[in-house]
Order: structure tokens, then sequence, then C-alpha cells
């Protein structure tokens, strides 16, 4: 398929858009949490910054042209993307056992619930455009970090349907008990990436019907580029 520029470029300008978008991201849950005086949204922020080194990390990981010292930094960006995901599965974990335990469930927020529609909406489409690009140029971290740009949709999804239960029903607990699904699926894939599991001989980054278009692991012969 035809893409706009070079994969590798395009996988630089998705990231970029990454990092870009998840600073505002940041900012504005963080600003809203204080306001609201909800945890949810102050973990959602905290998530956007995990968000923000995962994509830095990768970005740094395509910018070296040395082919071996990129696949170093490759193996230490895919270690650091795992252990991201494994701060967040705590963070989630964290946040949503205190909000069952204290009945405190994400607060009402408009500013909130406007920032977590625009998530739910970009994120997705994002993360399939870099599991499109990481197939179409075999750059697996690229593939790695798309995982956790689902993660944030899934965390977006889960934020606004907990502020505007909360807000128009009282269902206060539906935020923290949607969260801790996450927490399974995020530990396992932090577990590989921190301890190298993942190997690379004989992996490809994919984007087939077989693996949900790279949502799940899956093998070369799966989905071998042309």
């Amino acid at each position: 398929m035809t893409v706009i520029g070079s994969p590798p470029r395009l996988a630089r300008s998705l990231l970029g858009a990454t990092i870009f978008y998840n600073v505002a991201e940041g900012v504005i849950a963080i600003l809203a949490a204080v306001a609201a005086g909800s945890i949810a949204l102050f973990a959602f922020g905290v998530d956007s910054y995990l968000e923000v080194a995962a994509a830095s990390a990768v970005l740094w990981r395509l910018l070296i042209a040395d082919e071996e010292r990129g696949e170093r930094a490759e193996q230490r960006a895919m270690r650091f993307i795992g252990w991201t995901f494994l701060a967040l599965a705590v963070a989630i974990l964290y946040q949503a056992l205190s909000a069952l335990a204290t009945r405190d469930g994400a607060q009402e927020s408009y500013v909130g619930i406007g920032l977590a529609v625009a998530s739910a909406t970009l994120m997705p489409g994002l993360a399939l455009w870099k599991l499109r690009t990481a197939a179409q140029g075999n750059i697996i971290a690229l593939a790695a970090e798309a995982k956790e740009t689902l993660a944030c949709s899934y965390l977006s999804v889960t934020l606004l349907a907990g502020l505007v239960a909360n807000a128009v029903a009282g269902w206060w607990w539906l935020d923290p008990l949607t969260a801790l699904l996450l927490v399974p699926w995020l530990v396992r894939e932090g577990l590989e990436g921190a301890r190298g599991d993942v190997c690379f001989d004989g992996l490809t980054a994919c984007f087939c019907r077989a693996c949900f278009y790279g949502v799940r692991s899956c093998r070369a012969v799966c989905c071998s580029p042309a």
C-alpha cells in the first residue's frame, strides 16, 4: 500500500505527533484533576507522560543511522517501554483500589469529559496508523509503542464512561472497576519487554487480520512484508 513518505519518515512524524498531543493532554488532565479532585483524571494525566517517554525512546532509536547501534538502542527502547507498561499497571491498580476503598470514583468534570472524548476519538486511529507503518517498515519498536497508545485509548474510553456515568447516574464505581480489567494485559506486555523476552529473530511488525491488525503478537509467517 502507498503511504505518505517512507515508513521510517512517517514513523518519526507519528511519534512526534504522539509526543506533542500527550504533552498537551497531560497538562490539561492534571489541571482538570486538581480542579475536580479526580484521581482518575490525575492517573490519566500521568499516563500521558508515560506515553511521551515511550514515544521519545522509540524516536531516539529511529534517529540512529548505524544499524548495530540501532539494534542495541531498539532493545533498550523495548525494555524501557516494558517498564512503562508496568509503571502504568501499578498506577492504575493503586488508583482503582483506592477509589473502590474510599468510594470515591471519578468526579464530574466537563473539561475531563471533553478531553476523554478527544483522546478516545484520536488515539485508536493513531495507534492503528503506527501499527500499519511499523508493518510496512518492519519497525518492531514502533509496533510495541503503538500498543501503549492503544492502552491510552482504552483509558480514554474508561475515563469517559466513568465521568459521564458519575455525572448522570452517580455510578462512581464504574471507572475504577473497568480500569482494573486493563491491568493483566499491561503486566504481561510489561514483563515481556522489561525482561527482554521478545526475540526479534524471525519476527516482524504485523498488520494482518489474524493478529487483529497488530494488536496481539504475530509471527513473521503471518504477515511478511512484500
